[in-house]
């Protein structure tokens, strides 16, 4: 099969990539894009290391093909926020230190992002059923859910100061 041209935007920039027609979402954004927040973990969509968003909701980028995302909007880790402003959800995950070995840290920061677009205040609860899909074998289960916890007060405190999107 021959490559293909696909245009689509990666952290509100337009890109157009000549790719493979096999090539994931998930090899481009590393490979090709040097975007290094996804992570490679099991390659089947199940581990979650690899969750983007895909026009705001969480999708995981290994299974996806890069074809399949043209003229859409992806965001990854490092289009959230920047060193000198932190997301409310990146500066939450620093303040409850929910990171260890920080393999899954990207795609449980993106499955929070897309959790709290939706769902405002979430309860534990629901934090636990968002993110049992995105696994972490350091175990620092407790830390990610209090940081989702306290991004979720960060994210009201913002939007009360500027109510604007």
């Amino acid at each position: 099969m021959s490559a293909q041209i696909v245009t689509f935007s990666v952290n509100r920039l337009t890109r157009t990539l000549t790719v493979s027609p096999q090539a994931s979402l998930l090899g481009v954004l590393r490979n090709d894009l040097e975007l290094n927040s996804p992570k490679y973990g099991c390659g089947l969509g199940e581990c979650g290391a690899c969750t983007v968003l895909v026009d705001g909701v969480a999708a995981r980028a290994c299974v996806i093909p890069a074809a399949g995302v043209v003229g859409r909007e992806i965001t990854t880790l490092e289009g959230l926020g920047s060193l000198a402003a932190l997301h409310p959800v990146q500066q939450a995950f620093i303040e409850e230190q929910a990171a260890q070995c920080g393999y899954c840290l990207s795609g449980m920061i993106m499955m929070t992002t897309a959790l709290l677009a939706r769902m405002p205040d979430p309860t534990e609860d629901e934090i636990r059923r968002e993110l049992s899909g995105n696994l972490c074998r350091c175990g620092t289960h407790l830390e990610i859910v209090n940081a989702v916890l306290r991004a979720a007060e960060l994210t009201r405190q913002a939007r009360a100061k500027d109510p604007w999107p």
